[in-house]
C-alpha cells in the first residue's frame, strides 16, 4: 500500500478518497504518486520559483493538478491553473476532484495543448506530464476512453515525442518541466534531446516496482547550453494580470466550446 506519510504532508496533496473516477478514466497509480512526491520533493524549489500559470497535460483523475494546487496553496498566491486531456471523461472527473479539494483549474477537452499553443506560448511556469509511456503496438495510440492513458506505441515514446516541442514552445524563460519516463522510454536520450533544444535535467524520484521502472525527471532551460535563446527572454518573469485574465477568459470559451461539441455528461 502507498502510504502518504504524517498529516502535514498528507494535507499537502490530493486525498484519494476525494479523487473521482469513471471506468474510462486512469485512477492514481504508483506513476502518478511518482510525480506527486517528485513535485514534493521539490516543493521548497517550487515555492520560492513562485509560479504564475501552471498546467498538467493528460491530467486522467485530477489526481496531480490538484496535489499540485494544494502544495502551492497560499503560499503562492494569484497562481493560475490549466489541464488538458483528450478524455472527456477525464476533464469530467478531474472538475469533480478539484471541486472536492477546494481548488481550480481551467479545464480543456484536447490533444496535448491543441488549439491552445499560441495562446499559451512563452506562458508556462510549471507544466507536469504523465504521458502514455507503455510500449505498444502502434495501432494502439490515440484510442478513445481509458486506452489513451498508457498507450505509447513503439518504445513508449510515441506521445512523448509529440509533447517534448509543445511543452519547448509553451514554457516560459524560466520554465520547468515535470515528466514521468519509464526505463524502456530510454530517458537517457530523451534527456540529450531536451539538451539540444538548451534544457538541463535532472532525477528528481526514481521508483522500481514489480512491474515498471519510473524515472521523474525535471527539465528547466539552461541558457548556457544555448545562448541564442536569450532573445526569446521576454514574456514572463511577471506577467502582467490582465495579459492572465485574457488568456483564462479565451480559455474558458474554448472550454465551453468543447464541452458543447461533447456528448460525455
Amino acid at each position: 500500500m502507498h502510504n502518504r506519510g504524517s498529516n502535514k504532508i498528507s494535507s499537502r496533496i490530493a486525498q484519494i478518497r476525494l479523487v473521482s473516477s469513471h471506468p474510462e478514466v486512469y485512477e492514481p497509480c504508483d506513476d502518478s504518486f511518482a510525480l506527486v512526491d517528485a513535485l514534493l520533493a521539490d516543493r521548497n524549489n517550487l515555492l520560492e520559483h513562485r509560479p504564475t500559470l501552471c498546467m498538467e497535460v493528460g491530467c486522467g483523475s485530477g489526481y496531480v493538478i490538484t496535489s499540485l494546487a494544494l502544495m502551492l496553496g497560499e503560499e503562492v498566491p494569484g497562481v493560475q491553473y490549466i489541464a488538458t486531456d483528450t478524455n472527456p471523461h477525464a476533464v469530467e472527473v478531474t472538475r469533480e476532484t478539484l471541486k472536492a479539494h477546494g481548488v481550480h483549474a481551467e479545464l480543456i477537452n484536447t490533444d496535448i495543448a491543441s488549439g491552445l499553443e499560441k495562446r499559451l506560448a512563452g506562458l508556462i511556469d510549471v507544466m507536469v506530464v504523465n504521458p502514455p509511456y507503455v510500449p505498444t503496438p502502434e495501432e494502439e495510440v490515440g484510442r478513445e476512453g481509458i486506452a489513451s492513458a498508457w498507450a505509447g506505441g513503439e518504445n513508449g515514446r510515441r506521445i512523448i515525442d509529440k509533447i517534448l516541442p509543445i511543452a519547448d514552445k509553451l514554457l516560459s524563460d524560466r520554465g520547468w518541466l515535470y515528466m514521468v519516463t519509464l526505463t524502456t522510454n530510454n530517458p537517457s536520450q530523451i534527456c540529450l534531446q531536451m539538451r539540444e533544444k538548451g534544457y538541463a535535467s535532472r532525477i528528481i524520484v526514481q521508483r522500481s516496482t514489480e512491474e515498471e521502472s519510473l524515472h521523474i525527471i525535471k527539465f528547466w532551460r539552461d541558457f548556457g547550453i544555448k545562448p541564442d535563446t536569450k532573445e526569446n527572454m521576454t514574456v514572463n518573469k511577471t506577467a502582467p494580470a490582465r495579459v492572465l485574465d485574457t488568456l483564462l477568459s479565451q480559455v474558458h470559451w474554448l472550454s465551453l466550446k468543447k464541452s458543447g461539441n461533447s456528448n460525455s455528461s
